[in-house]
């Protein structure tokens, strides 16, 4: 009997140093459209890690910015066994404030696909 996947985040799955978002940024690859810029490299953990960005230019209000970090992290979840060994940040575009949970889901399958 095999256990169900399971579906955290953990610390070591998080990008969490203003240096390791930067450096991404600066040397990765950039899928982007009108939701989502998503920057992507390799790393030697073996295990994909989530870098995410929400701006006030999205939304000044925190509930908006919040939502859109809540959908990231819940997509990456059911997504990271799939991924390659990965160091992405998402960064969230001005549309994203205004789009609703389904465009926003869409878009970052879309993006888990394109970074593999």
């Amino acid at each position: 009997m095999s256990s169900p996947p399971r579906f955290e985040l953990s610390k070591n799955r998080r990008l969490r140093s203003g240096i390791e978002l930067r450096e991404i940024s600066r040397t990765g690859r950039r899928i982007r459209d009108n939701l989502f810029s998503v920057l992507t490299r390799a790393n030697r953990l073996g295990h994909a890690r989530l870098g995410l960005t929400v701006s006030r230019r999205v939304s000044t209000k925190a509930v908006v910015r919040n939502r859109i970090k809540r959908c990231v992290r819940e997509s990456f979840r059911h997504t990271q066994s799939k991924l390659d060994a990965l160091d992405i940040v998402v960064i969230a575009q001005t549309d994203a404030g205004t789009a609703d949970p389904a465009a926003l889901r869409a878009s970052l399958q879309r993006h888990w696909i394109n970074a593999r």
